[in-house]
C-alpha cells in the first residue's frame, strides 16, 4: 500500500541507518531500521479508529546504540546462555559474556547491534526483509550463518515476522524481537491495569541469575498464572523470591501445545486494544520493563519502570545446557524456519 524511507542516522563507524515505513490498507504504520531490524513505531487503531503507537522506543538512532535491546532483532540466542559457554559434539565454546558470568541476548556484539541489508516489498501486505551474514565465531557462536529476517504488515492488522538461517556448521540461533509494547498508547502510563492471558501451566525454574535449573514448575493458583486473563497489576509486586528479585515479571512460559498456535493474549481496557501472539515456538518470555537506565521515550521524556511489557517468543534460555528441553541445533544443509504473528483488533 505505502512503503517510503529516510535516513534515521549515523554509526560510528560513518554508515548510515535508514527508518523503513511500511503501511497496510486500514492505515496501521510500521516504522523499522536496518539497525538491529528494530522495531520504531507501530500504529493501531483504538475502539474509536485512532491510531497510536503501540511500541516503546526513542527518538534517535544515537539512543538505541549499546545495550539497549528496544524492538530489536536478538541473536544469535535470545535470552541467557549459563556460564556464557555450551558444548556441541564433544567442542565447547566460549562467549562473549554481558550478563555477569552469563550470556544474554547473543552478547554485547548480537544482532540488535548489526547493520542489515533490507529489502522492501509493496502491495496490499507490504513487507521488508532483512538479511545479514554472521561469521563463525561471531561472539564466539561457531559457524557462519545466514540469516533472514521479514516482517509483513497483514490486511487483517497483524504483523507477522519469519526468521530463516543456514549455517556451515553446527550451531545454535534462538532469534526473536525484543519489541516493549504498550496498548494504551501513551508511555508515560504504566500497563499495570492491561490484562494477560498466557497457554502455558508451567514456567521454567531459574536462578537468581535466570539461569533455567532444568525444573518445569506449575503456575497453578500462583502469581505467574496467566491461564486466565488477568491484569498484570494484580500480582507484580506479590511475595515471590523471584518476583520481590526482578523488580516485576521476568520469566519464560513453557506454551502448551505444539506448531503454530496462539500463545498470549493482552487486552488494555481504555483503549480497547487487543494484542493476540502466534508462535510455533516453544516458549514465551513475560517481561514487565523492571528497570530503566537513564533511557529517554519518543518525547524525550525518561521511560519509567512499568510502562511497557515484552512478549518474546523463544527457545527456553540456556536450551543447549538443558538437553531436556525442546530445543534442536541447527545442522549445514537444514534451513531454521519460524514464524510470530502478533495480531491487533479492538474490543
Amino acid at each position: 500500500m505505502a512503503v517510503h524511507s529516510i535516513v534515521f542516522g549515523t554509526l560510528p563507524d560513518g554508515r548510515e541507518a535508514r527508518l523503513y515505513t511500511l503501511e497496510n490498507p486500514s492505515g496501521m504504520t510500521l516504522a523499522v531500521t536496518d539497525y538491529g531490524c528494530r522495531i520504531v513505531r507501530l500504529l493501531t487503531p483504538d475502539r474509536n479508529g485512532d491510531l497510536g503507537d503501540v511500541v516503546q522506543g526513542h527518538r534517535t538512532l544515537e539512543e538505541y546504540f549499546g545495550s539497549n535491546y528496544q524492538g530489536a532483532f536478538v541473536g544469535r540466542y535470545a535470552n541467557r546462555i549459563g556460564g556464557a559457554r555450551f558444548t556441541l559434539n564433544g567442542e565447547t565454546y566460549p562467549l562473549a559474556k554481558n550478563d555477569g558470568k552469563n550470556t544474554l541476548h547473543g552478547g554485547p556484539g548480537g544482532y540488535h547491534g548489526v547493520l542489515f541489508e533490507a529489502q522492501v516489498c509493496d502491495g496490499d501486505e507490504p513487507s521488508i526483509t532483512f538479511t545479514h551474514v554472521s561469521p563463525d565465531g561471531d561472539e564466539g557462536y561457531p559457524g557462519t550463518l545466514k540469516i533472514q529476517v521479514t516482517y509483513t504488515l497483514t490486511a487483517d492488522n497483524a504483523l507477522r515476522l519469519e526468521y530463516r538461517g543456514a549455517t556451515d556448521k553446527t550451531t545454535v540461533f534462538n532469534p526473536t524481537n525484543h519489541a516493549f509494547f504498550n496498548l494504551s498508547g501513551n508511555f508515560q502510563q504504566d500497563v499495570l491495569d492491561t490484562e494477560l492471558s498466557i497457554s502455558a501451566a508451567h514456567v521454567t525454574e531459574v536462578t537468581e541469575d535466570l539461569i533455567p535449573t532444568g525444573r518445569l514448575l506449575p503456575v497453578a493458583g500462583g502469581p505467574v498464572d496467566f491461564t486466565r486473563p488477568k491484569k498484570l497489576g494484580q500480582d507484580m509486586f506479590a511475595q515471590d523470591p523471584l518476583i520481590a528479585h526482578c523488580g516485576g515479571f521476568d520469566n519464560n512460559f513453557c506454551v502448551d501445545g505444539e506448531g503454530f498456535r496462539k500463545m498470549a493474549e493482552a487486552y488494555e481496557p481504555v483503549s480497547g486494544r487487543m494484542m493476540e501472539v502466534y508462535s510455533d515456538m516453544p516458549g514465551i518470555q513475560l517481561y514487565t520493563f523492571n528497570s530503566v537506565e537513564g533511557l529517554l521515550d519518543k518525547n524525550g521524556r525518561p521511560m519509567r519502570p512499568h510502562t511497557a511489557f515484552c512478549l518474546e517468543t523463544q527457545f527456553y534460555p540456556d536450551s543447549p545446557n538443558q538437553p531436556q528441553f525442546p530445543f534442536k541445533p541447527l545442522e549445514p544443509g537444514e534451513e531454521f524456519r519460524s514464524e510470530t504473528v502478533y495480531r491487533f483488533s479492538v474490543r
